[in-house]
């Protein structure tokens, strides 16, 4: 498990390397966008009709976001250099910008029940809880369509795939590790998308009716057998002890019928009407 772990997390750092932000990629999206006539005559008309619609259009052309979101600002079609805008106060040209908001809290959903054969052949239905939060808003609104549903899917197939690979005790037993294992895959799978997987849960593990049948009568006769084994060790003891005593009061006749008599108030406290009981004659001598 540790070695699977540890080629998960170079495989993640190749990946990091790889990954260029998209503000970074060593051009001027702003000054391209601007670039053709079009542009610039648009860019222009937009500011004059702002300026000449003072203080009207800075209802359009201030806007807010709160602490726990960002904005992505696109102009004609580009995306404008410096990256997300926010938290706080913002300025757009409304005839040629477009934005688009991205909460950046830490969201949660639950993977709906997978039913999944183990390694052993087992036919068992899991589901679990993934909390996952967006750390780079520009990634994800360019390189994904839905970051939502995209990690939704992604945490229902890799569920599969490492269950998959695990027998019915691991499952069973070993759910720390196998949420481990699949919160690194999952933040591997969504980091090009800009979400980081924080936190992957193994709610609960369902068996056939059967199975569970199967698995009480086990644990019923394996309890049984205990039972059993524990009775005969008591009995053995008890058995050596009655051995010991017996070999003590063999060596002095006088302790028999001491035990005699010890015997004989026990079972006068029980009010009996009759007793019977022997006494040797060397009792009297």
């Amino acid at each position: 498990m540790s070695v699977l772990n540890e080629t998960i997390y170079e495989r993640m750092d190749d990946r990091k390397d790889n990954i260029i932000p998209i503000e970074d990629q060593g051009y001027d999206r702003e000054q391209d966008a601007g670039s053709g006539c079009c542009a610039i005559l648009l860019k222009i008309f937009s500011i004059f009709l702002i300026v000449c619609t003072l203080p009207f259009s800075l209802f359009f052309c201030i806007k807010v976001v709160n602490e726990y979101e960002r904005a992505i600002i696109f102009r004609l079609g580009r995306l404008v250099k410096g990256g997300a805008r926010g938290p706080g106060l913002f300025f757009i040209i409304p005839c040629i910008d477009s934005y688009r908001c991205i909460d950046i809290r830490t969201v949660s959903f639950n993977v709906p029940p997978q039913q999944i054969l183990s390694k052993d052949s087992v036919t068992v239905t899991v589901d679990a809880v993934v909390y996952y939060r967006v750390f780079n808003p520009t990634i994800t609104v360019c390189n994904v369509e839905n970051y939502t549903y995209s990690t939704q899917l992604l945490a229902a197939t890799s569920l599969r795939n490492i269950l998959g690979t695990k027998s019915l005790a691991d499952i069973l037993s070993d759910r720390a590790s196998i949420s481990s294992t699949l919160q690194v895959v999952l933040d591997e799978g969504t980091h090009p998308w800009g979400v980081k997987v924080e936190r992957v849960e193994i709610k609960d593990a369902h068996l056939p009716v059967q199975m569970q049948r199967a698995m009480a009568a086990e644990a019923e006769a394996s309890r049984e057998a205990r039972a059993k084994v524990i009775s005969a060790e008591g009995e053995q003891r008890a058995s050596r002890a009655l051995k010991e005593a017996a070999d003590v009061i063999s060596e002095s006749p006088a302790a028999l019928q001491l035990r005699y008599l010890q015997t004989l108030a026990t079972i006068a406290t029980e009010k009996n009407s009759t007793i019977v009981f022997p006494v040797c004659h060397y009792i009297f001598c």
